[in-house]
This record gives structure tokens, C-alpha cells and sequence, in this order.
């Protein structure tokens, strides 16, 4: 089992990063890869988690420790992946997640993409109680060539929102001056959950 990598970070998509460790390189899901744009070809820390499935063993990336002991109690939820754990934690509101859960607010853990009424109440049922000692810690949560706003959107498709979501939500963008795709998905993700 893996705790953490630390290598020169070589490659950012709106799903991954690849980190290079000794001449091989780790593909790393995360739920805001973009968070690291200024950190290319820079020297990262990233803590992990792997899950192993019968067709593949994949890394799942995180900023710090909080962030993945969210992330491993969303997974224990029935009907939470983690493809929708990192989707759940690409809203950059880490503390109001956790307020949702223990508050029961289905409306809110809905808004976010595979989550329906039915993956919400489980998660309140599993999860509640179980994140307060979570709230305390404000730490839950660089500079790419190409189009800032197009990676963000990228990032968004790579969540599980659809096409038509993107959409509104860029047109919306679209208006915004934000300086980095990290902005700009930050920006994007506080509007979808507003919907």
C-alpha cells in the first residue's frame, strides 16, 4: 500500500497528473488536477490511495490527509465510487459538504454529477456523525499552454457532468476574466452547485 509520492510532476489533464519517480511515471486521478498548473516539471508531494479492481490497480491523488480520509469515507458509502468521490471533492467546500451531511441536506449532495436522491440518503445514513471531527481542519483542500477556460471545462466533463451542464456554465465563464484553468474550475464548480 502507498502513503504518498513525491517526484517532478510532468504531465497535468483534466483527470490525472503523472508524476516521474527514478524514470517511470505514476498516472495519478485527482479531483482538481489543475490545482498543481504551477507546479509543472516541479518537485510534489501527492498523498494515495490505491484501489485495486479485477481490470486494473489505480492511484487516486490527494493535497493532504484530511483530504483523503474524505475521500475513503465516501467511498465506503453503497453507490459512491470513486470516480464520484473525486467529483463529490472538486467543489473546493470541503466544510460545507461535511455540514450537508450532518445537516441531512439532500438537496445539496444531489447537485453533485451520479449522486441522485437515493445515493444521497446513503450517504447521510453512513456518513453522519462520522466527518464532524473532519470540520476542524481548514486544510482540505499552475500555468499550462492552451486555453484556461477549455481545460476547466475539460476537467468538468472528466467529473461526470454533462455536456448541457458545461455549457450553461461556460457560457457564464465565458464573461469572467479568471487568471488559470484552476480559477476558472474553482468558479465553474461553486456555479454548478448553485443549480
Amino acid at each position: 500500500m502507498y502513503e504518498y509520492i513525491t517526484g517532478k510532476l510532468t504531465a497535468i489533464t483534466p483527470s490525472y497528473v503523472v508524476i516521474e519517480v527514478n524514470g517511470l511515471g505514476y498516472l495519478i486521478y485527482l479531483a482538481n488536477p489543475y490545482r498543481y498548473t504551477g507546479k509543472l516539471e516541479q518537485v510534489v508531494t501527492i498523498y494515495l490511495q490505491q484501489i485495486v479492481r479485477e481490470d486494473a490497480q489505480l492511484l487516486y491523488g490527494f493535497e493532504d490527509l484530511a483530504e483523503k480520509q474524505l475521500f475513503l469515507r465516501l467511498v465506503s458509502v453503497s453507490g459512491i465510487g470513486p470516480k464520484s468521490a473525486l467529483a463529490i471533492l472538486a467543489n473546493d467546500d470541503q466544510q460545507g459538504l461535511i455540514g450537508a451531511v450532518e445537516a441531512g441536506d439532500i438537496t445539496y449532495l444531489t447537485k453533485f454529477p451520479g449522486v441522485g436522491k437515493k445515493t444521497a440518503n446513503q450517504i447521510v445514513l453512513d456518513l453522519k456523525g462520522k466527518l464532524a471531527e473532519l470540520l476542524d481542519d481548514s486544510q482540505l483542500f499552475m500555468k499550462m499552454t492552451g486555453n484556461d477556460l477549455e481545460e476547466a471545462m475539460e476537467a468538468l466533463a472528466a467529473l461526470g457532468y454533462s455536456a448541457k451542464e458545461i455549457a450553461k456554465v461556460q457560457k457564464v465563464l465565458e464573461k469572467e476574466e479568471l487568471s488559470g484553468t484552476d480559477e476558472y474550475l474553482r468558479q465553474a464548480l461553486k456555479l454548478m452547485m448553485k443549480k
